[in-house]
């Protein structure tokens, strides 16, 4: 703890960097439950739960087969799986440890190694509940068929790296105004569940409410993805370069805010609180 680290070049630095991002994914990902497995059948439980409340929802609604010629469950998932990734990549960001945080007492540490971790422990979450929900549909419900599964994959890993970009964004505000910040990321995550597209087809949307949604980046994920898997749909309301910047612009927004509450935020910010 009080041993000062010297590295010989930067090939030694990046290689411990790389060391304690992995074992701090594996702190995160054990840190829930006391056993590994238990933890990731947990979340691939709360996943099966999700696609089974949507999918009589949808039976609910009357809604029996996939408004593009394809596969139902293909065009449920293909929504669910992207907004939870990208929801779930923004809780973790904003609930990585910070600055103030014990573990920032070791020496290795800092700030952009716990938002690492917490990210790709959510990423890592996340796609084994994709491939296993996806083999379950297959096996018992009917063939899977995905026109492109390397773009999916690629729309995928871009709605997890969104979240993130936004997540930093929240995170940097939040020592400011904590319970303001936490209320305003639940609502946006909240406020995805409409506004994310994936209940209906974006190419089916009349101009004058496609302004309500363009603006959210998991909107143009969604709808580009099943633009991927299915033969039949082109979307032409929505764009893979629109999140791919803003992502970066707001990663960059992020960043910076990180850098100034990691400069000014002390143990005695919530000492009269």
């Amino acid at each position: 703890m009080f041993e000062q680290r010297q590295t010989k070049n930067m090939f030694s630095a990046g290689l411990t960097t790389v060391a304690l991002i992995y074992h701090m994914t594996v702190y995160k990902l054990r840190k829930g439950d006391r056993s590994a497995i238990i933890g990731l059948l947990m979340t691939v439980v709360r996943a099966c739960l999700m696609v089974a409340v949507f999918f009589v929802l949808f039976m609910v609604l009357g809604v029996r087969s996939s408004p593009i010629r394809g596969s139902f469950i293909v065009y449920i998932m293909s929504g669910i799986f992207m907004f939870m990734t990208h929801n779930q990549a923004i809780q973790a960001v904003v609930g990585a440890d910070g600055a103030v945080s014990a573990l920032m007492k070791h020496t290795p540490m800092n700030t952009a190694i716990t938002i690492s971790a917490s990210a790709l422990a959510a990423l890592y979450q996340q796609l084994l509940c994709c491939v296993v929900l996806l083999l379950l549909a297959n096996a018992f419900i009917e063939p899977v068929n995905i026109e492109n599964i390397y773009a999916c994959l690629g729309m995928f890993v871009l709605a997890w790296f969104s979240g993130c970009c936004i997540g930093l964004v929240f995170r940097a505000l939040e020592p400011w105004w904590p319970k303001g910040v936490n209320m305003i990321s639940m609502l946006y995550r909240r406020l995805n569940m409409i506004s994310s597209g994936k209940m209906f087809v974006a190419n089916a949307l009349p101009s004058s409410m496609l302004a309500m949604f363009s603006w959210n980046p998991l909107f143009h994920v969604i709808d580009q993805t099943r633009g991927f898997a299915f033969i039949n749909y082109t979307p032409h309301n929505s764009s893979v370069i629109y999140p791919i910047y803003f992502s970066l612009a707001v990663a960059m927004i992020g960043l910076m805010g990180e850098f100034v509450t990691r400069n000014s935020q002390s143990l005695s910010w919530s000492a009269g609180r």
